[in-house]
């Protein structure tokens, strides 16, 4: 396999030697790696001539999982300039934070701010395919040059930027090439956010062995996932592991189908649960499974090979050839690191290293010490150099002068068949004797879970200091976009509830409803659409009258006829009609104007069904356009055609679907409540 010096090189050398390859596709859209090239060198000369861009210039833009934003990418580098890629969901103020902490020379995005030197994203593009004009030559850079910054976004305090040279990128490359095992004839499937880590480098490694990417925007809908995977023959995942453990759910028992295919599965940015790494190699024999530890700083470094080391699934693997790693103590100093009482802060050397972090001199002396980064990560190591976690440093807990780590407290968790996903942190013990001691909080895999017989559970396989004093449920962990544990918050949960269980079925639903107005062709199970007509009619009404009426409409025709006469209607009335996208099903509740209570009980009803939708995992949004239009000749028409009485008034119409997209969580004003 011959070498390059960047990814650009071995791009500009696949579409010579591979011209009609697929190199890239999202959906519809296809890229050849001879299109690929050319669009790279015409972003490039867009940059130069209209932009000005110049060696060394930063360069933001947004990480779209689209080919634009791939093509963008790499024409930033061709021109030896930095890329700054940022969060395509970025908040605006996340988005001002780092554009005023690096002051680049361009922003290319289509986020709603407003910035100097800002140009859409989208219409850069458009200018792209359209150019024909000559090309610039390439010249590779100084591989010590400054190639890239990566950020956090959504942390408070200055900004953190890992900064990385062309010499790091090209080592963090070759590492997950050798340690995932990709392959040139491989087509990967990438649903991951393409401005971190882990779906930077799947990309860049693909690209430089002259494989396929196929983009997807997330793991929202597993159908899609199976789609793209049928439709491209893909060979290869990229997840996270709460999205696999997602899809497993989702698909069930056509899982092993649908993923059996695939010769390898990489997944990174955490490591999964000790019961799906059990689980995934039985329901997959033929597919390489791959769990990889790495890092903004330094790409992926450990790797474990599942199906190659049944008797390591608790261990984080082993670094490849070319890294180092250690161990050390609170004052720097290497331990040998044999079990959980000897155990230190992990330290990582080789050239895959980033050269520190951008305009913090303070931070990168913490983080770089005499070649060595140091991580906060507490493990200790095997005779066999296999690496095992504890958990962050601050994240150990320690009971009464024991070291408890929250990871292994959740591995033995996992494996109880009542619990889906669950955390451990540690609290302050209320006795005031221990310290600290552990608690758990857990997703039931059902509606509840024995709490006796988990305790049982849990004692017969782990010490008495290490069970979790209390079992809270939880309707779902907080995570970030990456899909990663945000423990902190749960922390921050038990110091505002003391542990006192906040959310049951009921209360789940309520507190994690969100509007969604974009919804999936994927077609609503006839029984969950009658099970949520039927908690409409279970709400109250005045003195139990019950003069409403629950229309359902699932033909695609007859929602269309409803969108085009609410949308001519709203146009007349120059207003706006909201939500009204795609929906696979809509019901409209009526009531019998002469009872003075039926906007109240209808009200009542739209919000149990909305409820019951979120309870089975269904989107659901409120439209409440035809309120005040039922007596327009052409919208009475229409409502007399599907039976509703001419006496009625329509309250509302409840928009359903399955999501396309995370929804949208609105902040609640929580001043609004007075104790008196």
């Amino acid at each position: 396999m011959r070498e390059y010096q960047t990814v650009v090189e071995a791009i500009l050398m696949h579409a010579e030697e591979q011209p009609d390859k697929l190199a890239v596709a999202f959906k519809e859209e296809k890229l050849s790696y001879k299109e690929l090239a050319r669009q790279i060198r015409s972003a490039a000369g867009i940059l130069k001539q209209d932009f000005h861009i110049e060696k060394g210039d930063l360069v933001m833009l947004s990480a779209m999982s689209k080919p634009e934003y791939i093509v963008a990418l790499f024409a930033i580098q061709y021109l030896n300039a930095v890329t700054v890629p940022i969060d395509k969901n970025a908040k605006t103020e996340n988005i001002c934070d780092v554009y005023d902490f690096i002051v680049p020379k361009l922003i290319l995005t289509d986020a709603k701010v407003e910035l100097a030197n800002q140009y859409s994203l989208k219409e850069f593009y458009e200018k792209v395919k359209g150019r024909t004009d000559a090309e610039l030559p390439y010249h590779l850079p100084d591989m010590d040059q400054l190639a890239e910054m990566l950020f956090t976004t959504g942390t408070t305090g200055k900004p953190k930027g890992g900064m990385h040279s062309y010499a790091t990128i090209r080592a963090i490359v070759l590492n997950n090439w050798h340690g995932a095992g990709m392959e040139k004839d491989d087509v990967i499937l990438l649903p991951l956010p393409l401005n971190h880590s882990v779906g930077m480098r799947e990309f860049r490694t693909a690209f430089y062995l002259g494989a396929t990417v196929i983009l997807q925007n997330g793991f929202v809908i597993a159908k899609e996932l199976e789609n793209n995977i049928r439709k491209y023959h893909c060979t290869a995942l990229i997840s996270v592991p709460a999205s696999i453990e997602t899809v497993y759910r989702q698909m069930k028992e056509k899982f092993s189908e649908i993923m059996g295919g695939l010769r390898y599965m990489e997944i990174g940015a955490g490591s999964l649960s000790y019961d799906m790494k059990i689980k995934l190699p039985k329901l997959l024999p033929h597919t390489r499974i791959v769990n990889t530890w790495g890092s903004t700083e330094t790409g992926g470094a450990i790797f474990l090979d599942l199906t190659a080391h049944p008797d390591k699934l608790t261990s984080l693997g082993k670094p490849v050839s070319g890294i180092e790693v250690r161990a050390v103590d609170s004052d720097g100093r290497a331990v040998a690191a044999r079990d959980m009482d000897t155990a230190g802060r992990l330290e990582v050397r080789g050239s895959l290293q980033m050269i520190g972090y951008y305009h913090n001199p303070e931070i990168t002396k913490e983080t770089l010490i005499d070649g060595w980064l140091r991580t906060n990560d507490m493990v200790y190591f095997d005779a066999a150099g296999f690496v095992y976690m504890l958990g962050r440093a601050d994240d150990i807990i320690n009971v009464g002068g024991e070291k408890v780590s929250p990871i292994e407290v959740e591995n033995i968790a996992s494996e109880f068949d009542e619990i889906r996903e669950c955390a451990c942190i540690g609290v302050d013990d209320p006795d005031g004797i221990l310290g600290q001691v552990p608690v758990l909080y857990y997703v039931p895999e059902k509606t509840e879970v024995d709490h006796g017989r988990c305790m049982k559970f849990l004692s017969e396989k782990m010490e008495k200091y290490k069970l979790p004093h209390r079992l809270i449920p939880i309707e779902e962990l907080p995570r970030n976009r990456m899909k990663k544990l945000r423990r902190g918050d749960l922390k921050a949960l038990w110091m505002e509830n003391k542990g006192e269980v906040v959310t049951n079925a009921v209360l789940s639903a309520i507190f994690n409803r969100h509007s969604v107005r974009e919804f999936t062709d994927r077609e609503i199970p006839h029984a969950e659409l009658e099970a949520i007509v039927k908690a409409g009619i279970q709400a109250p009404t005045g003195m139990n009258l019950q003069t409403w009426r629950f229309t359902v409409l699932t033909k695609q025709e007859d929602i269309a006829h409803l969108k085009e006469v609410l949308t001519q209607k709203a146009n007349e009335k120059k207003t706006k009609l909201y939500g009204f996208c795609s929906p696979v099903a809509v019901i409209l509740i009526s009531n019998d104007r002469r009872n003075r209570d039926g906007l109240q009980d209808s009200s009542c009803a739209a919000e149990n069904i909305m409820l019951a939708a979120a309870s089975l995992g269904i989107g659901s949004v409120w439209n409440n356009a035809m309120y005040g239009l039922c007596e327009d000749e052409e919208v009475r028409s229409f409502l007399t055609e599907y039976g509703i009485p001419g006496g009625h008034d329509v309250h509302a119409a409840i928009l359903l679907g399955y999501p396309k997209e995370e929804p949208m969580q609105v902040k609640r004003n929580k001043n609004v409540i007075h104790w008196i």
